[in-house]
């Protein structure tokens, strides 16, 4: 940020830690509203962080987050001290959402975006059957698994590290391709696509082998396909204190153990 005395508006996740350290910040250094504040302050964990990001998505605001959660990952850590001073030093980084259109078995069109990853899932017992096709071309004509899922390079140390896919470097124009407890074929981990592929799943079976989709926390049930491709006419900004940066965080979570 280049102005160290930008109009700062503040969100809490609601816990009694965070909503304390928001209550003292406002008396402190004011509170604006998020319709005309220069950077939004977040104050809480990952989940509230991603529900800011998608909510200041249209106000191009950048979000700037303060840890009052579990991981942390998308935060910085907790001082009331100087706060315009860290977020004029703070360093942007971009992200640009996945853009998830879904044809429902009752004929109707839905769309929803991700900054995370889009997956679909089983919706009962049974194992689902799914094609996978880029860029128009067939590359896995079934995958029997639990589910699978598409994720931005800002998502690949989430959902898409627990379910054994790569992690991506945060600048890279690349997406991670990943499956969710593959049954057959068994032994297929995935795939790393540039980011202006256009991939499209289409469910086998959907009546027998109902399949939701789901983007960050949007979800839609007994999807027949889904198409998912980046957007980059939308995106959001994070603000991260000096050598702290997602850059930095996705590289130490390679080294980790």
């Amino acid at each position: 940020m280049e102005n160290p005395d930008a109009s700062i508006s503040f969100v809490s996740s609601g816990t009694p830690e965070a909503d304390a350290a928001a209550a003292l910040l406002r008396d402190r250094y004011g509170d604006c509203g998020p319709d005309r504040a220069a950077v939004i302050v977040a104050l809480g964990g990952d989940g509230l962080m991603l529900q800011t990001l998608h909510r200041t998505m249209e106000l191009s605001v950048p979000v700037y987050g303060m840890n009052f959660g579990s991981v942390g990952f998308l935060m910085n850590e907790y001082s009331a001290e100087g706060l315009p001073d860290r977020v004029a030093a703070a360093k942007p980084t971009r992200i640009y959402p996945l853009e998830m259109q879904v044809h429902l078995s009752d004929g109707s069109v839905r769309t929803a975006l991700a900054l995370n990853e889009v997956s679909l899932f089983r919706m009962t017992y049974q194992a689902v059957k799914i094609e996978i096709v880029i860029d128009g071309h067939t590359r896995l004509d079934e995958l029997i698994c639990d589910g699978v899922l598409l994720s931005t390079p800002a998502g690949s140390t989430a959902y898409n590290l627990s379910a054994h896919g790569p992690i991506l470097p945060i600048d890279s124009p690349l997406l991670a391709l990943t499956p969710i407890s593959p049954f057959r074929p068994r032994r297929w981990r995935g795939a790393i696509l540039n980011n202006r592929a256009v991939v499209t799943f289409r469910t086998h079976e959907p009546e027998k082998r109902p399949v939701s989709a789901v983007a960050d926390n949007v979800e839609f049930q007994r999807v027949m396909e889904v198409t998912v491709r980046e957007n980059r006419e939308r995106h959001v900004t994070l603000l991260f204190d000096p050598g702290t940066g997602l850059e930095e965080r996705v590289l130490s979570e390679q080294f980790r153990y």
